[in-house]
């Protein structure tokens, strides 16, 4: 099988991230708006199917492809991607709670230690220097930011009070204190290839998830910092609009599922924050938020279908 003879990057993971995220605002939308509570499901059945294929795939790399894993262990751009394998792991429990709440715990604590082992590592490369530009871009991010995050928002779901709000915080200390150096990079060095344009859609993902985390484990969610969490995620989707030209010179990617985790969680915490009542703003884009985010993963996944079909070689064409 083609899928067995070639190596699956960490990076696929990151559609286990946004299916996830999809369901989850399908979940509020049926709290919202009395849709379909079944489609959340289906969505995040489906997410759960893509995370078993791509564990079981990224499993084969390491046995069968070692060297290639190791590599991209030791890449300062891929390594970071590789968290993702066990972020994806921790928000999958938010898809298995509502059928066993243990079953939900264990696969969170694994994911957790998996992520954490990996946070401390690629944490320790930056703290002992000799990183290149080229490596501080967007794709720093997912270690302390999307990990600790994603953790605040399955142990909030799973009850742990306190513990949510304590991932939070290390998640948005992480953002803020990466936030002016990858700009910083981006701004000053060399535009970044081809290749790494669409990890620019990682940007949104900080201001946006943190925005749903926030709301979820703050028992009384100050206003002012909703909406500056929710403008700076905004203000992150209007230059990704005006940069797509530029970042899609490459033709598709698996890579553009990077914008997917954003997209889905500023929808997210629009909708968690009208939930509460409290918001004008809230009210006139959650709706509007939660149409880009099924926009925009119903997109990608017509992309990922195409870019999977199989096609004949120039030859082959040619000869028939």
């Amino acid at each position: 099988m083609q899928l067995l003879r070639t190596p699956v990057p960490a990076s696929f993971f990151s559609v286990v991230l946004g299916l996830i995220g999809l369901g989850n605002t399908w979940h509020m939308a049926h709290q919202l708006w009395g849709y379909p509570q079944w489609l959340g499901e289906v969505v995040h059945t489906g997410a759960m199917g893509v995370w078993l294929l791509l564990l079981f795939l990224y499993a084969w790399k390491w046995m069968h492809h070692r060297g290639a894993a190791q590599a991209e262990m030791r890449h300062g751009v891929q390594g970071n991607f590789v968290t993702l394998v066990p972020i994806s792991s921790m928000l999958m429990a938010l898809a298995v709670e509502p059928m066993s709440r243990t079953g939900a715990t264990v696969v969170f604590v694994l994911g957790l230690l998996g992520w954490l082992t990996l946070t401390l590592y690629l944490g320790g490369r930056c703290f002992t220097g000799g990183l290149a530009a080229a490596q501080l871009g967007p794709a720093l991010y997912l270690p302390g930011v999307a990990g600790n995050f994603s953790a605040a928002l399955v142990s909030s779901r799973l009850g742990w009070v306190g513990w949510d709000q304590l991932f939070f915080g290390a998640g948005l200390v992480s953002w803020l204190a990466l936030e002016s150096v990858v700009l910083h990079r981006l701004a000053t060095a060399d535009p970044l290839p081809e290749a790494l344009r669409a990890t620019l859609g990682i940007q949104l993902a900080p201001p946006a998830v943190g925005l749903a985390v926030y709301v979820t484990v703050t028992p009384e969610p100050v206003a002012l910092v909703a909406h500056m969490l929710l403008g700076y995620g905004l203000l992150q989707v209007l230059l990704l609009l005006r940069l797509t030209p530029w970042i899609c010179q490459q033709g598709w990617s698996m890579a553009y599922w990077a914008v997917s985790f954003g997209v889905t969680g500023l929808a997210l915490g629009a909708q968690r924050w009208l939930a509460l009542g409290q918001s004008a703003p809230a009210q006139a884009l959650a709706p509007v938020l939660f149409c880009l985010a099924n926009g925009v993963l119903g997109l990608l996944l017509i992309g990922s279908v195409w870019g999977a079909l199989p096609r004949p070689t120039p030859g082959v064409a040619q000869a028939n």
